[in-house]
């Protein structure tokens, strides 16, 4: 049986853009992942090891996170490198960052990438 692990609405604050000065400042971003895992173990005997650990997800991403990049293409695929070498048996899923306030001149809630496998 398989189900679903999320993460909704993690936000961070990082240092990703093209600019210099989105590096230097730093910005606010929100992650959201979602990935599909056989869990039938975790329902059947109540047991850790039978799912993926949302808490170990959440200190995955802040690592992947503080790890400055241009683009949030790379963000989103270097979390799902860390989460696929984490646990393999992950069936699909997707990975969505946003930045919450990108340097752009309009009033918007923000801007991202969502990647989907």
């Amino acid at each position: 049986m398989k189900g679903t692990v999320e993460i909704r609405g993690l936000r961070l604050f990082a240092r990703h853009g093209v600019f210099a000065q989105e590096r230097e400042v730093g910005n606010l971003f929100q992650v959201d992942v979602r990935v599909a895992y056989p869990m039938e173990r975790a329902m059947r005997e109540d047991c850790l090891d039978g799912t993926v650990n949302y808490a170990d997800v959440v200190g995955l991403i802040k690592e992947e996170m503080d790890v400055p990049s241009a683009l949030l293409e790379n963000v989103a695929w270097r979390i799902h490198e860390r989460l696929m070498a984490r646990y393999p048996a992950i069936e699909g899923g997707y990975i969505k960052v946003t930045k919450i306030s990108p340097p752009i001149p309009a009033e918007l809630d923000g801007v991202g990438v969502e990647i989907e496998w």
